[in-house]
């Protein structure tokens, strides 16, 4: 199961789902962007102490050549011509590295993964 970070700061615990869990890569990244915009130094370093605590327990599944070939496929699903079907790329990263480990997403905002072809969304 790939979680996002809606569910992560849902719940920080166990999905009980009983499915293994798991960041996509991207969703490590959206984690330390938010160390990134941090207005001081203080506040920084309790950030990144925080992500690194989270990113340390949960392994993430990195972005490679077959994700990114099941990125390919649903990105341009929401590229086409009359495509009513907006989303964010990075929810379409986590879609992608769930897709193509067969997993779920474990997720607050299933109604952003459920027009993902295939993709099984879940909510906590």
């Amino acid at each position: 199961m790939v979680i996002t970070i809606s569910w992560l700061f849902s719940r920080l615990n166990d999905s009980g789902s009983g499915w293994p869990s798991f960041f996509a890569a991207i969703t490590v990244a959206e984690l330390y962007l938010g160390v990134h915009l941090a207005g001081n130094d203080a506040s920084r370093v309790r950030r990144e102490a925080f992500v690194e605590s989270i990113v340390g327990g949960v392994p993430s599944l990195p972005f490679n050549q077959d994700i990114a070939r099941v990125y390919s496929r649903i990105y341009s699903i929401f590229l086409k011509p009359r495509s009513k079907l907006g989303s964010n790329v990075h929810d379409l990263q986590i879609a992608a590295t769930a897709l193509a480990y067969g997993y779920p997403v474990l997720t607050c905002n299933v109604s952003d993964f459920n027009k993902m072809p295939g993709l099984d969304a879940l909510s906590p």
